[in-house]
């Protein structure tokens, strides 16, 4: 349960003893830190409102019309397979409206519909206040620090694709090149192997008449 200060507000608590293996664990305890920012959030937003996800969709749609898909996930960190899937069911409510992308005609692209704009509206105060009520479990001082290692968590999880990428391109010209030097080693091992060629020496025959 969070503790209030007795006026409907959040206080930190005090710090949390670490004991055994999962007290140490990063991702155990990002794991119950994002099961409390959830939680919080469905409170504020309540049954009916917009879920996290669903949010962070309209939000990167209000920036710039047409948005493609490589952009939403790229805005969202939203999968791909889950944001179309997201995306499909949102433009079913009518949250989003579906058009042709200006740059590949075989594309589709989203944009905000005036529901979704009225929807994104409501919903901003309330996940304002749900962010309000997640930081103010932290000290004031810590804060900023929190905010700031959180975006550097991000960060880290959207370069991971090009990274990949980038690892696998790596990974594949060292195999190309580690292939051709085998196939050297492998000519040369062959050409070791063969017998010397013997040169037979010309006899000449002395003395002989060139007329018989």
């Amino acid at each position: 349960m969070v503790k209030t200060d007795g006026k409907g507000g959040s206080k930190p608590g005090k710090a949390a003893r670490r004991v055994g293996p999962l007290g140490a664990s990063p991702s155990h305890l990002m794991h119950r830190a994002l099961q409390l920012a959830l939680d919080i959030y469905a409170e504020e937003c309540g049954a009916d409102g917009l879920t996290q996800r669903q949010f962070a969709v309209l939000e990167a749609a209000s920036l710039k019309a047409g948005l493609t898909q490589t952009e939403l996930v790229r805005m969202t960190g939203i999968d791909r397979s889950t944001l179309a899937d997201l995306v499909t069911r949102m433009t079913a409510k009518g949250l989003l409206e579906r058009e042709r992308s200006t740059l590949d005609a075989r594309a589709k692209a989203v944009r905000l519909s005036p529901e979704g704009a009225a929807r994104l509206e409501a919903a901003r105060p309330q996940v304002e206040a749900a962010d309000k009520r997640i930081l103010s479990l932290l000290p004031k001082g810590q804060r900023e620090v929190f905010l700031t290692q959180l975006a550097e968590l991000a960060a880290a999880a959207d370069a991971a694709p090009d990274a990949a990428k980038a690892q696998a391109k790596a990974e594949k010209k060292a195999l190309k090149l580690a292939e051709k030097e085998a196939r050297k080693v492998e000519k040369a091992a062959r050409k070791a192997d063969r017998p010397a060629k013997v040169k037979r020496p010309k006899l000449k025959v002395v003395g002989a008449d060139p007329e018989r």
